[in-house]
């Protein structure tokens, strides 16, 4: 005999509820997105909220420190400090794993060097 009296309530219940927090949290995301004014951005993909973890990369310690907050309130974000990037981006939380997944700090500096953010040559850096 189960200790709960009917467990599949239950469980349709839990999902239901869960749901209800996602399209929540979704929300937060926008909001948070839209404060940054990532929304307005061509470059900013449009379908961040189908990525099951959304990656934000910010150019320096300053501004990264500025977001953990939100880092901790938000669900699904996850922060990068990329310091050759000049402006916010985000990307797919699971192409970064996937890319990073085998590789050194070392290796994984070099690739923030032109990739994920960072710009492709020194002098793009000095505009």
């Amino acid at each position: 005999m189960s200790v709960i009296k009917d467990e599949n309530k239950l469980i349709s219940t839990i999902k239901r509820i869960d749901q209800k927090i996602d399209k929540l949290n979704d929300q937060k995301i926008i909001a948070f997105f839209e404060a940054l004014g990532l929304t307005e951005r061509e470059d900013v993909p449009k379908n961040f909220l189908e990525w099951e973890t959304i990656l934000i990369v910010v150019p320096d310690r300053h501004i990264s420190h500025e977001l953990k907050y939100y880092k901790y309130s938000i669900a699904r974000l996850s922060f990068v400090t990329n310091p050759n990037a000049q402006e916010i981006h985000i990307f797919d939380f699971n192409e970064w794993k996937k890319i990073t997944q085998n590789k050194t700090q070392f290796q994984v500096r070099e690739m923030l060097k032109t990739s994920f953010g960072g710009v492709r040559n020194h002098s793009d850096r000095l505009n």
